[in-house]
């Protein structure tokens, strides 16, 4: 839904539902997304952001059918897509994930052809008043970039999907984005580093040239069309686990000129004062598909732990005071999960800046964890958990 005054669209990821393939994706989208949107806006068009898989965006991307199908029931029920979620390439339900979520990450062609596929079908659905984003992964993790190399090879493939993103303007008019979201453990993990691989390897010289040669552009042109085309998703969550002043970082970013082409609104679980009574109930986090990176600060040093059994064993052998940020998506409303609290104050931050500074024009509430959570934490079903959390953001800015 536009919020109005350059606030830009909200909406929920539903990466939330069901949806490792297209069938599953079209179960969800039908089932779950017209409930919420008779609920947080009965009376305007409501945005949505897509989960594409690589076996869904091949099924569109060869289907017109299937895509005239999806454009008219997003016509049918008041609704527009504006972002797609590319960043797991395969199932994201049900196994375990854990950092093969990166995988396989932009050094490859199956990366690179499964966004230009993505890409394609939104040329194709989303609507002409809109610019949609494809989010993606954060390049590659970080223990397996060994090599210079290795991040020439992402930023080769991330030109090329950029080549491909100016041809589908030119024979469309839809400008679609790439938008690269940074996490820890990643290449792209901290703004700091984020903000340096766009202005030493994406936007430099050298990638521009490359981008001319491969878009039939000038060169003036191309350095346009990389600012144009590729940006970031910018992941309260996940910044505010690495510890990062929101505010700080964010200005970061404007002043790089690198635009933030998604706010995502996410929070994580903080535990202020570690000790061993909390420690003893986290392990329930624990016990979870994805990864739970896990950033400890002690005495300004900062400690990276992939996993929260990694940080539990570290506490095992030294129990002195520390705070964790662990990288678990917990309701965007909740402040105080009882024996900790969570990162709902970089949420407001960030939002505070972007009400003053409008950031973006997409905006994405992204807690796909509610299959996961403690029974606790869960707020009757799930269309009234996403209902409850549009809302919260939505009091924020409006």
């Amino acid at each position: 839904m536009d919020l109005g005054k350059g606030l830009g669209h909200l909406t929920y990821s539903t990466l939330v539902h069901p949806g490792d393939n297209w069938d599953e994706m079209w179960s969800s989208l039908t089932t779950y997304v017209p409930k919420v949107k008779a609920r947080v806006a009965p009376h305007e068009r409501f945005g949505v952001s897509l989960r594409l898989s690589s076996k869904s965006a091949q099924t569109l991307v060869n289907s017109a059918p299937q895509r005239e199908k999806l454009k008219k029931f997003l016509g049918d029920n008041d609704m527009y897509l504006y972002t797609v979620n590319a960043f797991p390439y395969g199932d994201f339900k049900g196994g375990t994930v854990k950092e093969q979520v990166y995988e396989p990450d932009w050094r490859s062609q199956e990366r690179m052809q499964y966004t230009m596929d993505v890409a394609t079908v939104l040329a194709d659905v989303a609507p002409a008043d809109i610019s949609p984003s494809i989010q993606s992964a954060p390049l590659g993790f970080k223990p397996r970039v060994t090599d210079s190399a290795i991040v020439a090879s992402y930023t080769d493939h991330v030109i090329r999907v950029a080549a491909h993103l100016v041809d589908l303007r030119e024979r469309t008019g839809r400008t679609v984005t790439l938008a690269l979201e940074p996490e820890p453990f990643c290449f792209l993990e901290t703004t700091d580093e984020t903000i340096d691989y766009f202005t030493q390897h994406l936007y430099a010289g050298a990638a521009a040239e490359k981008l001319a040669r491969l878009a039939h552009l000038p060169i003036s042109e191309a350095h346009i069309a990389l600012r144009t085309h590729v940006g970031i998703v910018f992941d309260i969550c996940h910044q505010a686990v690495e510890f990062e002043n929101i505010p700080q970082s964010l200005q970061k970013l404007v002043d790089a000129g690198i635009p933030i082409f998604k706010l995502q609104e996410a929070a994580a679980l903080h535990i202020p004062v570690v000790t061993q009574p909390i420690v003893d109930t986290l392990k329930r986090y624990a016990k979870t598909i994805y990864l739970t990176q896990t950033i400890q600060k002690r005495n300004d040093r900062l400690t990276r732990f992939l996993n929260l059994e990694d940080a539990f064993a570290a506490w095992d052998k030294d129990k002195q005071p520390c705070e964790w940020r662990t990288h678990f998506h917990v309701p965007v409303f909740l402040d105080d999960l009882g024996p900790f609290r969570t990162t709902r104050f970089a949420i407001e931050e960030a939002l505070r800046f972007h009400k003053a500074k409008p950031l973006s024009r997409q905006l994405e509430i992204e807690t796909y964890t509610w299959d996961m959570l403690p029974d606790d934490l869960k707020t009757g079903d799930i269309t009234d958990y996403v209902c409850r959390e549009l809302e919260w953001v939505r009091g924020q800015l409006v």
